[in-house]
């Protein structure tokens, strides 16, 4: 009934691909959601000899050499450009607003029927042939008119009923609707509406930030609360953004070869098993699921050799200058992590690792952390970025009419 995909769904599960080296390392854990969770950058890679003793098993260098795939450049001393974290008045004042929208005041309505932006709470029971089918009956279902969340014709056709009515909606099921059973067929939901409410917007008040229970007493304290938490959020972006480009610049400055097909193979698998857990969470194929997002396994199986080679690089820079991660380091942050985990102590979460693969995965942070420290910085003002790429597509236009020009002579 719902439409459930969502385009944020597919950029969560690409994000993952680098948040794999430390979701990808606990054997016991593939929960593609805790790996979204934790990923929200790119990262990884090496420049010597990583025998199979050095690395466990879920470890992607296990027996990989990594001078046999990378030739670093230039990696100390880097300049990048990335927008300046930035909270504008116009922000602030849009994340106020999602505040007081996700905090309607709702009125029951008894004196009229159903209409346009009410929202209803229902019974359904859907029948195709007089036959009820799965996922098309449900109880207490509060549902927005007009919010198109269900397939066409379902809420307009509750336009008009009164409260405690019950009536059947005719629908037909999209031909390419995800549920095959119930593809292309026409059904039929008896609906009970049970009540109707209308929602309306609260005001910015003393009383009303008083009750988000986040320590604001007044307006003008809960608006310096919002910045402090955009700013922060802006800041993780641009530090982010600034890894990124980082490691790309640097990426650019090496001589890379294709990585080991085996480290690309299992870089792809764990993507696949992250967007086939959201395909069938929103009820769809992951051919289908992939299609509706533009993307396709081709695509999948680029960036995740992008990934290896990221990981390669890496490694070799940690060689290079000799960065480690410690077996007390290593322990710290088992200890420090096993109950956000879901495990009940260090020693249940060690025992589920593979404390090699985390090591690997640790490395890779000390890595980014090194190259961020000894690379320029510059911080771009969104006016000023935002010019610099105006100028910048003008620029390749006129390029692209002068080759146009010159071609026809």
């Amino acid at each position: 009934m719902k439409k459930f995909i969502r385009k944020a769904a597919l950029a969560a599960a690409c994000a993952a691909l680098l948040g794999v080296f430390a979701a990808g390392c606990a054997q016991a854990e593939k929960d593609p959601a805790e790996t979204v969770q934790e990923s929200a950058g790119e990262s990884a890679a090496e420049d010597g000899t990583a025998a199979a003793e050095d690395y466990g098993p879920e470890a992607y260098l296990n027996g990989i050499t990594v001078s046999d795939y990378v030739t670093l450049g230039d990696y100390k001393g880097v300049k990048v450009s990335v927008d300046a974290a930035v909270v504008t008045d116009e922000y602030l004042d849009s994340y106020i607003d999602y505040v007081l929208q996700s905090n309607m005041l709702t009125t029951e309505v008894t004196d009229r029927p159903v209409q346009e932006g009410d929202i209803v709470n229902i019974d359904y029971e859907g029948k195709i042939d007089g036959v009820a089918f799965d996922g098309g009956t449900a109880e207490g279902y509060d549902l927005a008119i007009g919010s198109g969340s269900f397939i066409d014709g379902f809420e307009d056709g509750l336009i008009g009923a009164e409260t405690g009515e019950t009536r059947d909606v005719e629908v037909t099921f999209p031909e390419d609707y995800h549920g095959t059973d119930v593809a292309g067929k026409d059904a039929v939901f008896t609906v009970t509406v049970n009540s109707i409410s209308v929602e309306t917007l609260p005001e910015l008040t003393d009383e009303f930030v008083q009750g988000l229970g986040v320590g604001a007493e007044t307006v003008e304290e809960y608006r310096q609360y919002a910045y402090d938490l955009l700013m922060e959020e802006q800041q993780a972006n641009h530090d982010a953004e600034a890894e990124m480009a980082v490691l790309e610049t640097v990426m650019n400055n090496a001589e890379l070869q294709d990585p080991p097909e085996d480290m690309t193979n299992r870089y792809y698998s764990r993507l696949i098993d992250n967007m086939n857990y959201y395909a069938s969470m929103y009820g769809y194929d992951l051919e289908t699921f992939l299609s509706l997002n533009g993307t396709s396994e081709e695509t999948i199986m680029e960036s995740a050799r992008n990934a290896a080679k990221q990981l390669i690089t890496m490694q070799a820079i940690a060689e290079a200058e000799g960065i480690e991660v410690t077996d007390e380091e290593l322990d710290e942050e088992i200890e420090a992590n096993a109950v956000s985990m879901g495990y009940e102590d260090a020693d249940a979460y060690r025992e589920a690792l593979d404390a090699e693969g985390y090591r690997e995965y640790m490395l890779t942070e000390k890595v980014l952390d090194f190259l961020l420290e000894n690379a320029e910085v510059v911080d771009v003002e969104p006016e000023a970025a935002e010019a610099a790429e105006t100028e910048t597509e003008a620029a390749e236009t006129e390029a692209e009419e002068t080759e146009t020009a010159q071609a026809a002579e």
